[in-house]
């Protein structure tokens, strides 16, 4: 169905998308190559929000050295929009054009585009294929097709570990056990992510920034706290700079004060409770599903790691183990109850292996029948 060519080019438009990692969020990656009597005419990926998308990049490429457009392929990674949003529809652009024929990786999730682009093509005659390279298109926007598909952000869990899955001594001492390139790694997933989300312990241990420092970004991502009674001190390093989201339980009159104080940092201060009085974690993703959060990178304690867990509120482990042992008094990765039954364990595939520097770095996602955000889940991390 597609030639070796047609792989060369999609590749080239994927190379294009990853180049907008960090800064076309909320929107997705999107890099798109046009072809034209075999010769690449022009090149593009998709802007900051409300600037332009691939396609109209890549058309302004071609038509800013003197090339015609008529009857060119353009190879896209993801479906043209066919609506208005904050830019016109590219698909219309394509139209107007006069391209020949359409690639496109994958279509698009977004139920106001989803197939509608595609057929317009068609529509105006112009040849229209898709597919091509689609799992590496959709491992590309995996926040995006989650957030348009289940109303939720795709929740990345980042834990550094001893090779005896310990984070920590029992003293609470944890800097560093992974080396300096695991380290930086690990910044370029916050990077990539909309949001960063910890907990109150982490905060009251470490005082982290839960900012990107170890690689260049032209953004910072949303942080988030999770704070049942907003515990976190006025003066926590979390809170400097951009506004901190805080998910608390019940705000009733003992907690206004110390609320106020907060917002007076700039924090935005969020009641979520659960029946517990606690934070409700999956009506949380929600929330940053509707604020248009793609993807939502974790870094917190062993405590709230087993809730997210529990309650079926991650979709994968960003895993990074150092080449040392801690031994059985040192703390956990997650607070999980031990199963009764061998077969009963949580079952994970291991998506990649790296070498990062002298650590480990795995991308493990759950296996079934543990099925993120609903409750078909092991009986040892069911609700």
């Amino acid at each position: 169905m597609f030639s070796q060519t047609d792989f060369v080019h999609m590749e080239r438009a994927l190379a294009l998308a990853k180049r907008g990692m960090y800064t076309t969020d909320p929107n997705p990656r999107v890099g798109c190559v046009l072809v034209r009597n075999g010769e690449v005419i022009g090149e593009g990926y998709t802007q900051p929000a409300g600037q332009d998308h691939a396609e109209i990049r890549a058309l302004k490429d071609a038509r800013s050295r003197g090339h015609d457009l008529r009857g060119a392929t353009a190879y896209v990674t993801l479906e043209p929009c066919s609506h208005f949003g904050r830019t016109p529809p590219c698909a219309n652009a394509l139209i107007e054009a006069q391209v020949g024929r359409v690639i496109a990786a994958m279509e698009d999730p977004n139920p106001q585009v989803s197939g509608r682009g595609l057929a317009m093509l068609r529509d105006a005659g112009i040849e229209v294929r898709c597919g091509l390279l689609a799992n590496e298109a959709r491992e590309l926007n995996i926040g995006f097709v989650s957030r348009m598909t289940r109303g939720r952000p795709w929740v990345r869990m980042k834990v550094a570990a001893s090779l005896d899955g310990r984070t920590g001594l029992p003293s609470g001492e944890s800097q560093w056990i992974t080396g300096a390139a695991a380290r930086a790694d690990g910044h370029a997933w916050r990077a990539r992510a909309s949001a960063i989300l910890t907990g109150i312990g982490t905060v009251r241990e470490d005082d982290p920034r839960m900012t990107v420092r170890a690689v260049e970004t032209p953004r910072q991502p949303q942080r988030v706290l999770i704070d049942s009674q907003l515990d976190v001190p006025p003066d926590a390093q979390i809170l400097a700079g951009a506004p901190t989201l805080i998910f608390c339980g019940h705000l009733d009159a003992r907690l206004e004060q110390r609320a106020s104080a907060l917002r007076d940092r700039g924090a935005e201060i969020v009641p979520l409770p659960n029946a517990a009085g606690k934070v409700d974690l999956p009506q949380l993703l929600n929330v940053l599903g509707e604020r248009n959060v793609n993807e939502l990178h974790v870094e917190a304690g062993y405590k709230l790691n087993g809730s997210l867990l529990r309650e079926g509120c991650v979709d994968e482990l960003l895993v990074y183990l150092a080449p040392s042992l801690l031994g059985i008094e040192s703390m956990s990765m997650f607070n999980l109850a031990a199963p009764e039954l061998l077969e009963q364990r949580v079952k994970l595939n291991f998506h990649s292996v790296e070498r990062i520097g002298d650590d480990l770095r795995i991308l493990a996602r759950f296996a079934p029948p543990y099925v993120p955000g609903t409750d078909a889940v092991s009986p040892t991390v069911s609700k």
